[in-house]
C-alpha cells in the first residue's frame, strides 16, 4: 500500500468493530429508550460525535467514499481510538504517517546475523511485519523452541505460538502474549491484504478458535516494547523485558530483543540458561523440551 492505496472494505469493518464497543453512555450521549437491535453505537450517533453528515459516515464505512483527513482524525475521537488504533485507521484509509515498508523476502544480512551471534547473553531473534522468524541466537532457541525444527514455512511466530506445546508451555500468560501476537500481525500488515505471506498464515491458522476470534475482533498494537513472564523447564521462572529493533534498511525486518533487570534472580536464571547454551547447545538439559537428569543428556 502506498500514501494513495487504502482498504475501504476493512477500513468499514474496523469502524463498525470500533463503534461495537461503545456505549452512548461512554461517550457522553444521553439514553434515548429506543432499544438497541444491537449493542454499540449507531452510525448516526458515530457521525454526530464526529460531526459530519451520516450520510456521508455510512458511505465512508461502507467503502463507498474515502474520508478526508480531518474527517478520520474526527473519526478517530469520537471512537476514542487508542494511538495505535489511529495509527491503523489512518494507514487502512491510504493516509498512514510515512509510507509502509515493502516485504524483505526471507533474507538476513550478514551483519545482522553476526549481530545475533554476538548477543550471547541476550535471547534475540528477527521477524517480518508477517511474524516470519528469518534468524535467531542459541539463547532464543533455549528460552523458546528450538527453531530449526520447524520447516521454514511453518518458522512464523503465531503459527508456533498456537501449535508449537515447547513455545506455548514457556508462556507464563498464554492468552495475554497469543492475543498481543494477533494485534501485532493486524497492525503490521495494515492495507496489505495482498501481502502472500499473510495469505499463507492466515489459511495455517484456519483451525484456530482463538486466532480467529481475536483476529475478527480486528484489536490492533504496535510491536514495540513490553515484559513477559517465561516458564523455562530447566531454570525456572523468568520475567523478561523485551525491545523492538527495527532495521533502517530493510524496515520489514525487525530484531526482537529480551533482557533482564539487572541483579534479579530472572538476570541470574537467564545467566544460566546462557552458561547452559555455551556448553552443551540450545537444548542443553532438555530433552524434547523436558529436563533430564544430569548425565543422561
Amino acid at each position: 500500500m502506498n500514501s494513495h492505496a487504502g482498504d475501504p472494505k476493512e477500513l468499514g469493518t474496523f469502524l463498525r468493530a470500533r463503534r461495537a464497543e461503545l456505549d452512548p453512555h461512554q461517550v457522553g450521549l444521553p439514553a434515548t429508550g429506543t432499544p438497541r437491535r444491537v449493542a454499540g453505537l449507531r452510525r448516526e450517533e458515530v457521525a454526530r460525535l464526529a460531526s459530519i453528515s451520516t450520510d456521508y459516515y455510512t458511505r465512508v464505512e461502507q467503502g463507498r467514499m474515502p474520508a478526508s483527513a480531518p474527517v478520520l482524525e474526527a473519526l478517530a475521537r469520537a471512537l476514542h481510538l487508542s494511538a495505535d488504533q489511529r495509527t491503523y485507521l489512518l494507514g487502512l484509509a491510504g493516509r498512514p504517517p510515512s509510507d509502509p515498508p515493502a516485504p524483505s523476502g526471507a533474507q538476513v544480512s550478514e551483519s545482522g546475523r553476526r549481530l545475533l551471534g554476538q548477543l550471547t547473553t541476550c535471547p534475540a531473534l528477527v521477524l517480518t511485519d508477517t511474524m516470519d522468524v528469518l534468524a535467531w541466537n542459541p539463547l532464543a532457541a533455549a528460552l523458546l523452541t528450538d527453531f530449526a525444527l520447524h520447516p521454514e514455512p511453518r518458522r512464523n511466530y503465531v503459527w508456533l505460538l498456537f501449535n508449537d506445546p515447547a513455545l506455548r508451555d514457556r508462556y507464563g500468560d498464554w492468552d495475554g502474549g497469543a492475543r498481543s501476537c494477533v494485534a501485532y500481525l493486524r497492525m503490521n500488515t495494515a492495507g496489505r491484504t495482498d501481502d502472500p505471506r499473510l495469505h499463507r498464515l492466515l489459511a495455517q491458522m484456519a483451525d484456530q478458535p482463538d486466532f480467529q476470534r481475536w483476529w475478527q475482533g480486528h484489536e490492533v498494537a504496535v510491536q514495540g516494547a513490553g515484559n513477559k513472564h517465561f516458564r523455562h523447564p530447566l531454570v525456572g521462572d523468568l520475567t523478561l523485558d523485551w525491545d523492538t529493533l527495527t532495521s533502517s534498511t530493510t524496515p520489514d525486518q525487525h530484531i526482537v530483543v529480551w533482557t533482564a533487570q539487572p541483579g534479579s534472580p530472572s538476570e541470574h536464571r537467564l545467566h544460566e540458561l546462557a552458561a547452559a547454551v555455551s556448553a552443551h547447545g540450545p537444548t542443553a538439559g532438555l530433552r524434547d523440551g523436558q529436563p533430564v537428569a544430569p548425565g543422561l543428556e
